[in-house]
Order: C-alpha cells, then sequence, then structure tokens
C-alpha cells in the first residue's frame, strides 16, 4: 500500500501562486509514476501533470503547460506542483495519485492510489 497526502492548497487571486506537495510513504515500487488530477464542481477528473520517478521527465496537460511546474524531491519521496499565474478556471480539488508504471499514463483509472485531495480556489 502507498499513503499520499497532500498540502498546499488554499484561496488565491487570479494571477497568484500556489505550490501543492504530496508525500508519498508505505510500500512504493521501484517503477511508479506520480501525477496530479483535479477536479471541479460537475466535472470528471481531469489529469494535470505527472513525473516518472525514473527520471524521464514531466508531462502536462495544455491547460497547465507553461504555468505548472512538477517537480520531484527523491530523498523525501515528495512530489510538488507549482502553480504559477493562476485562473479562475483552475479552481478544484487536487488529487496527487501514485501509478506502479514505468510510462506516464493520463487516465485516472490507471492509478492504482490517491491522496484526500486539497482545495485550490481562484478568485477573478
Amino acid at each position: 500500500q502507498v499513503q499520499l497526502v497532500e498540502s498546499g492548497g488554499g484561496l488565491v487571486q487570479a494571477g497568484g501562486s500556489l505550490n501543492l506537495s504530496c508525500a508519498a510513504s508505505g510500500r512504493t515500487p521501484n517503477r511508479y509514476i506520480m501525477g496530479w488530477f483535479r477536479q471541479a464542481p460537475g466535472k470528471e477528473r481531469e489529469f494535470v501533470a505527472a513525473y516518472n520517478w525514473n527520471g524521464d521527465g514531466a508531462y502536462y496537460a495544455n491547460s497547465v503547460k507553461g504555468r505548472f511546474t512538477i517537480s520531484r524531491n527523491n530523498a523525501k519521496n515528495t512530489v510538488y506542483l507549482q502553480m504559477n499565474s493562476l485562473k479562475p478556471e483552475d479552481t478544484a480539488v487536487y488529487y496527487c495519485a501514485s501509478a506502479n508504471l514505468a510510462i506516464i499514463v493520463t487516465t485516472p483509472w490507471r492509478y492504482s492510489f490517491w491522496g484526500q485531495g486539497t482545495t485550490v480556489t481562484v478568485a477573478s
């Protein structure tokens, strides 16, 4: 089992920034990816960004590319999501997820473990 705990959500004005963190613990496999998803009220959960723990790099949804940056600290088993130039449409509950896969995937059902979510609200 892998436990994921997110933090860093909050209320921010449009154009502002937030940095989300996701700490992983438990039996993390040797090859796995860490991703961020979000779900706005009344909408489906959507992929935001993911990072291959083996160092193959990051992948972003087009809607956040150039504004969000995913990074990691292997020593702390933590992945971060730096969100800049936030827009009201970024308002959602943000979830951290982990998949025991060697390549990055964007479909939620491929991810086995999920955090409890952290709420991001961007005021216009």
